[in-house]
């Protein structure tokens, strides 16, 4: 069994991700996505000008509060199911991860002298729909299906492979193998609904503990959660060492459930300065949280508010 890698911690370093960047180019812009999948757009010239626009105000948000960037790919929906249903063969995926990653340090490259640190991560989706109860999977299958998807991110050589959207123990397992065994370091980010569990059943606690159980020295170099809001993800927060696995936030903008969310054909913002407030008393609460972002519905605007709140907790006197 492959021993899982580290993407390191500094001490005093923040990340700022990405928000929702399929909502907002969708919704925003008005490029439709087939099956969700962003990397087709990496052909279409038109897109990519939007997209460095975006990337541009996402960035200047990092520069403005101090933080380092770290840049996820566009390859969600870039596996062997996904890319067949969308007719790429293995090597047409592996020629648009590359591109995916080659915009990212292309779009960053002028940022790299404002900002503290630049880094890229490929992103890894689930096998099936992340709002729903897939067929079964197991973590053999899990890993064996997203290893292509791992060795193409190598080769690509991103510093971090961000899961997204995971809903199960088993997938989660096999792809902290997967990355392991690529030498990649994971954040693997599930996502909750509002009885605040997965919606396979395990309450968030119950996911990672598991997935750290059964993966091993496998197991990721942290945990995340992202497409949900607070409300759906604050009270699985029970106390506890295991909190201490947790490093990235990246919340849905709106308090909507994501089946509702994705029925809607348009962009729902929610409460920007309420999030950043939310996210701000979160920051507080756990000091080992080093990377923050967005979700569906969220942008620069958002962006800029929640690093605004994170900062100023962190940079706030501890209460004696």
């Amino acid at each position: 069994m492959a021993k899982a890698t580290t993407f390191p911690r500094v001490q005093g370093l923040l990340y700022l991700t990405e928000g929702g960047t399929e909502t907002e180019v969708m919704y925003r812009h008005g490029h439709p996505l087939r099956e969700f999948a962003m990397f087709e757009l990496m052909d279409k010239p038109t897109a990519v000008t939007d997209l460095r626009a975006m990337y541009r105000r996402y960035l200047d948000a990092a520069a403005e509060h101090g933080f380092a960037a770290l840049l996820s790919g566009f390859d969600y929906r870039a596996s062997p199911d996904w890319g067949a249903k969308l007719g790429y063969s293995a090597e047409g995926l592996r020629e648009m991860q590359h591109k995916c990653i080659d915009f990212l340090r292309e779009v960053a490259r002028p940022y790299e002298r404002q900002l503290p640190r630049v880094a890229i991560a490929g992103c890894v989706g689930p096998r099936g729909d992340a709002y729903a109860l897939n067929r079964e999977i197991t973590a053999a299958e899990a890993e064996e299906y997203h290893t292509a998807q791992m060795q193409t991110l190598r080769a690509c050589g991103v510093d971090l492979v961000w899961a997204a959207t995971i809903n199960n123990v088993p997938e989660a397992v096999g792809l902290s193998r997967a990355a392991a065994e690529a030498g990649l370091p994971l954040n693997l980010s599930f996502t909750l609904d509002s009885s605040h569990h997965l919606r396979s059943g395990p309450s968030l606690r119950e996911a990672i503990e598991a997935t750290d159980a059964e993966a091993g020295e496998s197991a990721p170099d942290s945990y995340g959660i992202n497409c949900s809001h607070p409300v759906e993800f604050e009270p699985a927060l029970e106390p506890g060492a295991w909190t201490e696995r947790l490093r990235s936030l990246r919340p849905n903008a709106a308090k909507m459930d994501k089946v509702s969310l994705c029925k809607l054909g348009h962009i729902e913002e929610g409460d920007p300065v309420e999030l950043a407030r939310m996210m701000g008393d979160l920051a507080r609460r756990y000091p080992g949280i080093d990377i923050w972002g967005g979700c569906c519905g969220s942008w620069d605007q958002h962006l800029g508010l929640i690093a605004s709140a994170v900062r100023a907790a962190r940079e706030a006197p501890v209460a004696v």
